[in-house]
């Protein structure tokens, strides 16, 4: 049997690591009802980069698939398209917002050119620049520009 004092050198330490566990876990308030439901994260309308895009267009109801990676030579970063409700749309993501503000900044008002590359397109480039992202969508779908819109915010081109 033990003693006393062996009884309590082996139970204070368990009793202290009781104290800090419990110490550990939240408090749930007695208004506050308990529940097994999942807990919905939302990442705001803040976009980031490719991950917090997506995240956003499926929040709008959006069917959003990866479809493939690309590279274009015009932008310097590598690239995702995205089908987002039968749209190719190219997703480019940097490494920071810096450099892909330098890169957005050489794009033309009319998409027709970044830098000193000229581009022709098969259709009417629409692109637009947040956070570390660069997205491009070539069509003239009014329901998918106002999507990215919503989205990603006022395009960084226009178009008459």
């Amino acid at each position: 049997m033990f003693s006393n004092n062996k009884l309590s050198s082996v139970f204070s330490p368990l009793v202290i690591v009781a104290f800090v566990i419990s110490g550990c876990t939240s408090a749930v308030k007695a208004d506050q009802p308990l529940t097994t439901e999942p807990v919905e994260v939302s990442h705001g309308n803040e976009i980031g980069g490719y991950v917090d895009l997506v995240d956003a267009l499926r929040g709008t109801g959006a069917e959003v698939e990866p479809v493939e990676e690309v590279q274009q030579p015009f932008i310097d970063a590598s690239g995702q398209i995205i089908k987002v409700n039968d749209a190719d749309v190219q997703v480019f993501e940097f490494t920071d917002e810096a450099t892909r503000k330098a890169a957005s900044d050489q794009i033309s008002p009319d998409g027709s050119s970044t830098g000193t590359t000229m581009i022709t397109w098969i259709d009417q480039p629409n692109f637009w620049a947040r956070g570390r992202i660069i997205v491009l969508y070539v069509g003239k779908d009014v329901t998918t520009i106002d999507l990215l819109s919503d989205v990603m915010g006022a395009p960084i081109t226009t178009h008459e």
